[in-house]
């Protein structure tokens, strides 16, 4: 009886099986990549018509300090309002109303655009005298008609915080559309990385050198921040529910910051390929799972969370994000 090649060696048929797997993965991922760009080309975005909204050129301020905190918040608030009664005369009613609570006396705004998509820089608590403070960087889709949703997590974190602790939420950039081409390459992160490495210098002449800033970074913020790692003075970043920050490790973030993980068990983007690669002349796709043993982040626990919960109220991870910002690392529930 003839014994084939494989027989006589089992442990070379099962290096050959398992080489042959990967191979399939690593084909089946990027053939999923670029499915993912087609139906990104091919879906219409229901926003990429839209019309211009007439807007007030924002105020220009004189440099962020603790004294001239009342000065900005109220020419922001003013800013707001004239853009309310500008979209409200164009005719968008929601754009309108999103406006005019901005203008709310109860807002404090470092930063407000009313132009475009819209971008703002929203304050919880008391900027002047935290010595805890947590700079929040959405993630697509985030607008100032959908920005109920992000100031809600930013709300939420404060709550937690107490009076040791601000919350900045940050979209000082124009976010991707979740179904669009912007969304699967890094040139909106690449033009936000700046804006956000130039208001964290600002801040610091709010809060001083002695304050300790967290960055957290949701979904597509996750490759802003990313981007805008290198050296930056901040205490600690933390990615969640991330595509990829489009750097292969924490290291290669080339950050002194303590770098933070987590995704959870219900977040779609576990499902995301996460890999990168050259497609149509660009580069698609954000490397390396944050959540990956090979990254070398801290992860941590964010329980059941999907990927718009990361902030919810009585969350595990709304928990250990607070004990990140105050400092309790030790008190992290490790993943």
């Amino acid at each position: 009886m003839r014994v084939s090649a494989r027989e006589r060696n089992p442990r070379r048929a099962v290096r050959a099986r398992n080489l042959s797997w990967a191979a399939l993965a690593g084909r089946l991922r990027r053939a999923l990549l670029a499915v993912t760009v087609v139906a990104a080309v091919v879906v219409p975005v229901s926003g990429a018509a839209r019309p211009e909204i007439p807007a007030p050129t924002p105020a220009v301020l004189a440099p962020l300090t603790a004294s001239a905190l009342g000065q900005v918040y109220a020419a922001n608030r003013a800013d707001a309002a004239e853009a309310a009664r500008m979209a409200a005369d164009h005719g968008d009613r929601t754009r309108a109303a999103a406006d005019r609570a901005m203008a709310s006396p109860s807002r404090h705004f470092l930063a407000f655009d009313g132009r475009g998509t819209g971008r703002a820089v929203e304050v919880f608590g008391d900027l002047a005298h935290a010595d805890r403070v947590a700079v929040l960087v959405p993630g697509s889709d985030t607008t100032l008609e959908t920005y109920g949703r992000f100031r809600a997590g930013a709300r939420a974190l404060h709550d937690r915080l107490g009076t040791r602790g601000a919350v900045l939420a940050w979209l000082g950039y124009e976010t991707p559309g979740t179904v669009s081409t912007t969304v699967l390459t890094a040139d909106r992160a690449e033009d936000a990385a700046p804006r956000l490495r130039e208001f964290l210098g600002r801040l610091r002449g709010v809060v001083g050198r002695s304050a300790h800033v967290s960055l957290l970074c949701h979904s597509y913020g996750t490759v802003v921040c990313g981007r805008a790692a290198q050296g930056l003075d901040v205490s600690d970043i933390v990615v969640l529910g991330s595509p990829g920050t489009g750097a292969s490790s924490a290291a290669a973030l080339h950050t002194p910051a303590r770098v933070w993980a987590a995704r959870g068990s219900a977040d779609w983007v576990a499902h995301v390929p996460h890999t990168s690669l050259g497609l149509f002349g660009t580069t698609v796709g954000f490397g390396t799972d944050p959540v990956s043993p090979s990254f070398g982040a801290r992860v941590f626990r964010a329980g059941s969370a999907g990927h718009s919960d990361y902030f919810a109220p009585g969350s595990e991870s709304l928990a250990n994000l607070t004990r990140i910002v105050l400092g309790d690392t030790s008190e992290v529930t490790r993943a």
